[in-house]
């Protein structure tokens, strides 16, 4: 196992790049980049970088030459031999070749294209243009740079036993979650912290703690390259990027109503089984059900992102019984704002009355709070989005107003065709 503190102190970036493989990224995003690929090819695409917790000044902590270092790297980076094989044949979701012979010819001769970084006061703008299929694969690992750039900046003055002490102690208090989650045999836990991890050797430690730890109640990790090291299941679906761009995409107020249904249309001809997940908060999830076909009914299951966990599966709940459908042979995935607490609570109200499964972010893969002075290693909220779409903006409403993106004006147009009213107000975790 690696000395992460020994390799944090004797560190030099070109030995560990915060991003080491174009499948250091998540599963989702393959998926949905092979269903872009096959769909919209040709759709222009703007991704911008939003710091959400603005008192944390990036351009003030990262130097802006290790941030190119790091993002040049990352352009530099194709697929290899054996992450091909690993992509062409093995089984994702009891599928073989869920990747089709002419998305991977593509990818394997991919480079990511350029970049365009500036300082703005004490932040930094970080935008990507381009096609889509290419713009949309910068979004994993650009949140992954600029996190671990933070946090190494916040480690470089520590001394070796500083910091063998410090990640003794992160490490304990990620068993200690572990532990509490134990008794609770029919849990199913996956890792979702690829996006704000510490840092990619963390993140690998904290998927082996898992594996160890809860035996079959972790049911992978959303991270590609570890699930290929690790040989575990790589978990994954589909995302609030799919909806937020057909709708940018619909020329007219009926369209935009249809937006989100017919990117679950494409989806529906690509995949099956546990891929049949719906998102449906993008432009808020009351809305969503309220107007959804008859056959997204029959689908496997709910996501829950955003708003009150709770009441997003209750919602779930009463719009299968609605259409006839069974809530206990259904899957309802929590992902948002998730630690050990939250788990219990929501595993023992839900179990029973459908499946319910985790995917563990940010407070799996980063919870260094408390354990520096100042909690300057405490995870902060950073999103890297599409925000335009052959030149017009994307938006998204969320359950939470809190999370919500795009130019005012637009988003009060989507409340009115979506039909949302007043939304409750959340603190956003992470």
């Amino acid at each position: 196992m690696v000395d992460i503190a020994t390799r944090v102190y004797n560190h030099k970036w070109k030995i560990d790049p915060i991003v080491r493989s174009l499948i250091d990224t998540d599963f989702y995003k393959l998926l949905m980049c092979q269903s872009v690929f096959r769909n919209k090819p040709d759709t222009e695409v703007t991704f911008s970088l939003i710091n959400r917790t603005t008192e944390i000044p990036l351009a003030e902590l990262i130097d802006e030459g290790e941030l190119r270092e790091q993002l040049d790297h990352i352009r530099s980076l194709s697929l290899s031999r054996g992450e091909s094989t690993w992509l062409r044949g093995n089984m994702f979701y009891g599928k073989r070749q869920m990747f089709r012979p002419d998305f991977m010819e593509w990818f394997e001769n991919l480079q990511l294209p350029p970049y365009h970084l500036e300082r703005v006061g004490d932040q930094y703008e970080l935008t990507f243009e381009g096609k889509w299929p290419e713009v949309m694969l910068w979004e994993i690992p650009a949140l992954s740079v600029l996190m671990e750039l933070r946090g190494r900046a916040v480690l470089a003055p520590m001394g070796r036993f500083e910091l063998q002490v410090l990640y003794a102690r992160a490490m304990t208090k990620l068993w200690e979650k572990i532990e509490r989650l134990r008794p609770h045999s029919g849990l199913r836990i996956a890792d979702f912290g690829t996006r704000r991890r510490h840092s990619f050797l963390w993140q690998d430690w904290c998927v082996q703690a898992m594996m160890e730890g809860l035996g079959e109640r972790f049911v992978g990790t959303s991270n590609c390259l570890i699930a290929m090291r690790r040989e575990v299941e790589a978990i994954g679906t589909n995302a609030h990027e799919l909806p937020m761009v057909y709708a940018a995409l619909a020329g007219t107020d009926a369209a935009l109503a249809r937006a989100p249904y017919e990117v679950l249309a494409d989806w529906h001809e690509e995949h099956e089984g546990n891929l049949r997940i719906i998102l449906p908060d993008t432009f808020g999830s009351e809305a969503f059900f309220r107007n959804a076909p008859d056959w997204l009914a029959g689908w496997t299951g709910v996501r829950v992102d955003s708003g009150d966990p709770v009441e997003g599966a209750e919602t779930a709940i009463r719009w299968w019984e609605s259409r006839g459908e069974d809530p206990r042979q259904k899957l309802v995935i929590f992902s948002d704002g998730l630690d050990d607490d939250v788990i219990v609570d929501l595993y023992r109200r839900f179990a029973g009355r459908v499946r319910v499964s985790f995917g563990w972010g940010t407070l799996l893969t980063n919870d260094f709070r408390g354990l520096v002075d100042g909690d300057r290693l405490a995870p902060f909220s950073l999103v890297c989005k599409a925000s335009a779409a052959n030149g017009r903006p994307t938006v998204k409403l969320s359950d939470n107003p809190e999370k919500a993106m795009g130019p005012a004006a637009e988003i009060a147009r989507y409340k009115r065709v979506f039909g949302v009213g007043e939304q409750v107000r959340r603190e956003v975790v992470v």
